[in-house]
């Protein structure tokens, strides 16, 4: 536990002697104190700060005597079998271990939770917003909050463990759509269970929701903003249930474990259509499942808002405008490619132009447009779609992904026939783009003649804007990040948390991003086979800001965190590694 100098002081205006409060409330002898009180007269120094130099007393000291000078309740211990598990539903218990923070005692009136520090009023405001009541105090120290944290939440969770295990051959049937908030109290606690974890996904706007079968445990996993997020453990013997009942809601055959399967559930939640992509595999241990989480809201967000701005921006709108050539966006899986097309798509879109797309599968629903979704089960693959858009006379082509050199070659045909066409491409950078096409078989001379740009992204989280703290930006960071200095304009910041980013510090993510234009300068190097490290180099020169460049601008700008994009820059490093 950090002791302020505003704590200190504090002991030095008591309302009884500091002294004799201590030696009352503390291991500390009348000697010691004499001791600290002459070193006190000598040097001015504090004296909490002098006794805790010389080890005469702890840090939890000075706040145990400073919650009898506040009349705040100080525990020597909590009792876990007093505390109902209920009342940390609303608390993370990620937020909990962080803050140091226990709720123990709930009235109509006052909510009653355990702290560290009697100091810390953000909580206090955290709690006040969440509980909408008054927030009552008591101390303890630290390591006695966190085993406290750690035993009520482990009972919290067994509280649904049982709930489960009381009905685990519950009847599952089901038809048509679901409305998950319409299951009432006397449903079975499988379905309960099962419409808690999707509810709380919408509501958190988790996009993948991960179970995973062990030797003893079932561990549920929400990736939120791009990171992978503990949220629940689970007996193993539970799993078969919940896997029936996703079964039932996906329409698969539940009796099949041994081959992976896919399916779709639509649900509604307050009046919002959710569609959720279901994949099983099984493992040593039973069957893991994965749930793309997609909310179909019908609006598709425009590029400024994904976070194109400047130079970047008035590019892809002149690139949006173009008759012909291939534009691929590239990045790794959940980089927000798709998205990104359909911004672009948006821009395009206008009575007088054909539009049509190829997905798998379809993600968005644009009006306008003529939306074709692949079916490996009769053939209907990527490059047979392809080969029938070219026959509809279209303007403008959208492939979702460009998978082999057939699907390639059909694009740069497209495009060399006076058609304009998007997809997708997986690469690290945009300089990596030409050599990944001539990897698939596609003739460099091709390429050179076809592709009009690449667009490499990225997804970083971005602040919340309610709680973020100014934050100076270190040399060491500086360096890792291969900045020379902050410029004079910026503003740097930190993460905190509040109760608005459900104390994640978080609040949903922007797009980083380098924009390669394929310039007649750079077609000679596409030609000659160059490494994707020349290619970035003449792009550069000629302008082209790099992913690493578009994240700092956005830490200057005080859009994300040094922390955030410090994190994503190692993870690509070891991405790149493996």
């Amino acid at each position: 536990m950090e002791i302020s100098e505003d704590k200190l002081r504090r002991l030095e205006k008591p309302k009884e002697k500091i002294g004799e409060l201590l030696v009352r409330f503390t291991d500390l002898q009348k000697d010691q104190l004499e001791e600290a009180l002459q070193i006190q007269e000598v040097t001015g120094m504090l004296l909490g700060e002098i006794l805790l130099q010389k080890d005469y007393i702890k840090p939890q000291d000075i706040t145990k005597v400073i919650c009898y000078q506040l009349e705040i309740p100080y525990l020597d211990e909590i009792n876990v079998d007093e505390i109902d598990p209920d009342l940390t539903q609303e608390i993370p218990i990620n937020y909990a271990k962080q803050k140091e923070v226990l709720p123990i005692l709930q009235t109509d009136e006052e909510f009653t939770v355990v702290l560290s520090d009697p100091f810390k009023s953000e909580i206090v405001a955290d709690l006040t917003e969440i509980f909408q009541k008054h927030i009552s105090i008591s101390v303890a120290e630290s390591g006695i909050i966190e085993d406290a944290i750690n035993k009520v939440y482990e009972k919290a969770n067994k509280n649904i463990v049982d709930s489960l295990e009381d009905e685990f051959e519950e009847n599952l049937d089901l038809e048509g759509p679901i409305d998950i908030l319409d299951a009432g109290a006397d449903e079975a606690p499988v379905i309960r269970f099962v419409n808690s974890i999707i509810f709380r996904a919408v509501k958190e706007r988790c996009s993948d929701i991960h179970i995973e079968p062990y030797e003893k445990e079932v561990i549920y996993r929400f990736r939120i903003n791009g990171i992978m997020t503990e949220i629940l453990r689970q007996p193993l013997k539970t799993q078969a249930a919940v896997s029936s009942r996703l079964k039932v809601m996906a329409k698969l055959d539940i009796a099949e474990k041994r081959l992976p399967q896919d399916g779709r559930i639509k649900i509604k939640m307050a009046g919002k259509d959710v569609d959720i992509r279901l994949s099983t595999v099984p493992i040593q241990n039973g069957e893991r499942i994965v749930m793309r989480v997609l909310e179909k809201s019908g609006k598709i967000m425009d590029l400024e808002f994904l976070g194109f701005t400047g130079k970047v921006l008035q590019e892809l709108d002149a690139l949006s405008r173009r008759k012909h050539g291939v534009v691929y966006v590239t990045g790794p899986t959940g980089s927000g490619k798709t998205t990104t097309l359909f911004a672009l798509l948006d821009r395009i879109n206008s009575p007088d132009k054909m539009i049509i797309t190829v997905e798998d599968p379809v993600e968005y629903e644009m009006g306008g447009i003529s939306q074709i979704q692949v079916n490996s089960k009769i053939d209907l693959t990527f490059p047979r779609a392809l080969r029938a858009i070219v026959r509809q006379d279209p303007d403008v082509i959208m492939v979702g992904e460009t998978r082999d050199k057939e699907t390639a070659m059909m694009a740069i045909e497209a495009s060399l026939t006076g058609h304009f066409v998007l997809s997708t491409l997986h690469t690290n950078d945009a300089a990596s783009a030409p050599n990944r096409l001539i990897d698939m078989g596609v003739q460099p001379f091709l390429i050179a003649s076809s592709l009009a740009a690449i667009l490499a992204q990225r997804l970083i989280q971005t602040l919340c804007n309610e709680c973020k703290e100014p934050a100076e930006i270190t040399a060491e960071e500086l360096e890792i990040l291969q900045v020379d200095e902050k410029p004079e304009w910026a503003e740097t910041y930190k993460a905190v948390g509040c109760a608005k980013c459900n104390f994640k510090g978080y609040a949903g993510r922007t797009t980083v991003c380098e924009l390669l234009t394929v310039t007649d300068e750079l077609k000679p190097l596409i030609l000659q086979k160059a490494d994707a490290g020349s290619v970035k180099k003449l792009g550069m020169k000629q302008g082209m800001r790099t992913l690493r460049q578009d994240a700092v601008d956005k830490i200057f700008r005080g859009i994300t965190s040094v922390d955030e994009v410090i994190r994503a820059i190692q993870e690509e490093e070891e991405d790149e590694a493996k």
